[in-house]
């Protein structure tokens, strides 16, 4: 399998950043990794070796990045408005860096993933940026800015906060277009772990529903936990769907 570590400054958050690569070929996929994790967080986890068949045949190549959860949205205690701006950086950095990068590497439109807080970022990435995507796959996230941010709100949080603007969306936005011409795929269980991604799920599901947005989304039975040898499953179970396969 090819495999490839692009390591990188950049010049958005001031720091070094790095992305894994993994395929020579196929549907690029940008990788987000679940809550401060770093760009091998699939390798290290099993995922890439449960995909092994999809990346080794090119039928996919991904594109796994860092996070900065630990400056954003997991630094609890920190300056709010600070998390908020860092957040909205990271945003800049994956379409202004990332997006580029995986163009110059392969032309084909590409596709978003992620588990947990990388759903998060997958869907955020996603809802604001439809034209730079075909599809998402987000799995086990929790679509709630409160949970992170206990209760605090401004106008860039509120940028990142698909539990809020999604809701003002205009009927005639746009974007709901766009995001019917895509294929969303959002999945969680309903096991150990996973009450606030079906809480949040739900929620997002009747305003998808309202707005007329034609996405999937999915709930795994209750024996379906938040964890990885799920997300094998359901990577292994949509991928297809994605594909065109299905």
């Amino acid at each position: 399998m090819y495999r490839e570590e692009f390591g990188h400054y950049s010049w958005i958050l001031d720091k070094d950043m790095h992305i894994m690569i993994y395929g020579h070929s196929g549907l690029p996929i940008l990788c987000f990794p679940t809550q401060n994790s770093m760009a091998n967080n699939y390798e290290d986890f099993g995922m890439i070796d449960q995909l092994a068949d999809f990346i080794e045949g090119g039928r996919i190549q991904l594109f796994a990045v860092d996070s900065v959860d630990l400056e954003s949205w997991s630094l609890r205690g920190g300056n709010n408005e600070w998390r908020a701006a860092r957040q909205e950086q990271y945003f800049h950095y994956i379409v202004d860096e990332v997006i580029p990068f995986m163009r110059d590497r392969n032309d084909r439109t590409p596709a978003v993933t992620g588990f947990s807080m990388g759903a998060n970022h997958s869907l955020i990435t996603f809802l604001r940026r439809p034209d730079l995507f075909c599809g998402i796959i987000a799995l086990s996230g929790v679509y709630d800015t409160d949970f992170f941010f206990d209760g605090f709100m401004n106008a860039t949080l509120y940028e990142s906060s698909p539990e809020r603007f999604l809701p003002q969306m205009p009927a005639d936005h746009p974007y709901i277009g766009m995001y019917n011409e895509r294929k969303m795929i959002l999945c969680c269980g309903q096991g150990a772990w996973e009450e606030d991604s079906v809480r949040t799920l739900r929620f997002l599901e009747s305003v998808f529903r309202e707005k007329g947005i034609n996405a999937w989304c999915d709930f795994w039975g209750y024996d379906v936990n938040h964890d990885w040898p799920w997300w094998y499953k359901q990577m292994r179970y949509f991928l297809p769907f994605m594909l065109g396969d299905q």
